[in-house]
């Protein structure tokens, strides 16, 4: 692989800018299988809470015109299990592990850092203040400046790996909440998470999911995410990681020209468990074709 694929992540090391998104990647077990998941730049696990979570009663995942709409709800086996049972298999894959840290409480969230801070093989932590915060009558806690840069900061002071905050898009300015959250300390971002929507089944008249709004992802929210991306780069000076209805090396392309400096892809690993190393083939021959000898050439180059 080429050193020219290679990018930084406030100093997350990354031989290639290809990650998973949180959510559609558990641990790499089952994608093991299928693909070399050390080829990847880094890997984004699951939601990872203090406490085992049930998630929420079925139905909770449904197909719509071009995504997914789901309300898993965090199911996840809590911070203890990730550690002893998940990470040592991550461990052999040797790329960089990053934990996508969830909570309903501050308390939770820190709890959960405090766990894996110091733990082998952790390279950084993603902060998901896309949870609602259930002290404040179940408002998300990336929905508020102050609220987010709240947290953020109480993080970031208990925190011993690069802290990245993954922004919801379900805001009315998701620049102001990036600003807020930089300045409490977070050392990258990443953008977006699922967009709010619902579908109904016209024979029942009942909405398709129990929870009956779930959070909407793939190829569907690609131009949100992008237009989100763009705006943030251009407000803020720190690495983000791009996601959002990522399918093949061309959307990927057009995160890193809107400014991404890597990027996750989520949905598109259910359709194509290999589409991950596809763009990481892609990227090499797409910057080798173009005489780019580094990620810097493409980075934020968009022309306006």
């Amino acid at each position: 692989m080429r050193s020219g694929l290679a990018v930084d992540i406030a100093g997350i090391k990354m031989k290639n800018p290809l990650m998973t998104a949180s959510g559609t990647f558990a641990s790499g077990r089952e994608y093991s299988k299928l693909i070399d998941i050390s080829r990847l730049g880094a890997i984004v696990v699951k939601g990872v809470t203090l406490k085992e979570k049930k998630g929420n009663p079925p139905p909770r995942i449904c197909e719509t015109p071009s995504g997914i709409l789901n309300s898993i709800g965090l199911q996840n086996k809590g911070v203890n299990y990730f550690v002893e049972e998940d990470l040592p298999f991550l461990r052999k894959q040797k790329i960089p592990v990053i934990v996508n840290v969830a909570g309903s409480t501050i308390e939770e969230y820190l709890g959960v850092i405090e766990r894996i801070n110091g733990v082998h093989g952790i390279s950084g932590i993603e902060l998901n203040i896309s949870c609602p915060n259930v002290k404040e009558g179940g408002m998300i806690f990336g929905s508020d400046p102050k609220m987010a840069a709240k947290i953020v900061k109480k993080a970031k002071s208990v925190a011993e790996a690069p802290l990245i905050v993954k922004l919801t898009p379900n805001v009315m300015d998701i620049c102001e909440v990036a600003s807020a959250v930089v300045e409490a300390g977070a050392d990258a971002l990443s953008l977006i998470n699922s967009v709010l929507g619902m579908a109904i089944d016209v024979k029942t008249f009942r909405p398709r999911l129990a929870t009956t709004l779930g959070g909407l992802s793939g190829p569907a929210i690609k131009p949100i995410a992008l237009r989100m991306v763009w705006d943030v780069a251009r407000t803020v000076d720190v690495p983000i990681i791009g996601m959002g209805g990522i399918s093949c090396l061309e959307d990927a392309i057009e995160f890193f020209l809107a400014g991404a400096t890597a990027v996750a892809v989520g949905t598109a690993n259910f359709i194509n468990p290999k589409i991950t190393v596809e763009i990481i083939d892609g990227l090499e021959t797409f910057l080798e074709e173009r005489g780019m000898k580094s990620m810097d050439e493409l980075i934020g180059k968009l022309k306006v």
